[in-house]
């Protein structure tokens, strides 16, 4: 049991420090177009790897910014030797990418954007770019001193279960204004994902030239129908 609970303990102790380190990141990376980051321990050190649309506002001047973000992140949250990789986020994949939208979304509310201007732009770009659905949520001081949430949501998105934690993409933003700070969260349902109750029914011969041609797998259920 004791092993059982120290396992335990170590994944969550893994998953707050994981928080702890994309908050850090998000902070200090800002005005990069931060889009998420990925950690990986290895045997000579952990390396995390920002994504980010402008990559060169991570890494600085002669990488100044970047080893200073090292040291930080050795010192501050004592990872083992951190070893911080950019990665470059397309223009036209930022767009399907909600990290990057709910930043994009805050930074324009802060330059003076009216609320249903930013998030109706938002959700409508992220849906030209193929996106399922998409809902886009600005809640705190939008237009006086009292708080309050507006959705924007088009096309088919899920709410909650495994389906939604599977195939929603969630990313979380602030944006401090004169009145007050908003928070801003996209979630995207990604485009051509196929969900549970969506079948394909296919004709006996329809199944054998989808086999011929290797393109019938264990995710993509099928039916047959008798002619």
């Amino acid at each position: 049991m004791a092993g059982k609970k120290s396992t335990i303990k170590a994944i969550v102790d893994r998953n707050v420090e994981r928080h702890l380190v994309k908050e850090f990141l998000m902070k200090n990376t800002k005005r990069s177009g931060f889009g998420g980051l990925d950690i990986k321990r290895t045997p000579n050190g952990t390396e995390v790897t920002v994504h980010a649309v402008k990559p060169g506002l991570v890494i600085g001047r002669k990488g100044k910014i970047i080893k200073e973000l090292e040291g930080r992140l050795k010192s501050e949250f004592d990872l083992f030797d951190p070893q911080l990789k950019v990665e470059e986020i397309k223009q036209k994949d930022s767009i399907l990418n909600a990290q990057v939208m709910a930043e994009w979304i805050a930074s324009s509310l802060e330059r003076g954007w009216y609320y249903r201007r930013a998030g109706n732009s938002a959700a409508e770009n992220i849906m030209s770019e193929g996106a399922r659905g998409v809902i886009v949520t600005v809640a705190g001081k939008l237009t006086g001193s009292r708080n309050r949430t507006q959705k924007f949501i088009m096309g088919h998105v899920k709410y909650c279960g495994e389906t939604a934690l599977q195939h929603m993409d969630k990313g979380y933003a602030v944006a401090v204004r004169k009145l007050g700070t908003i928070g801003v969260t996209v979630e995207i349902m990604r485009k051509d994902v196929r969900l549970p109750h969506e079948i394909s029914i296919f004709s006996d011969e329809e199944l054998k030239i989808r086999e011929a041609a290797g393109e019938e797998g264990e995710d993509a259920p099928t039916e047959e129908v008798e002619e």
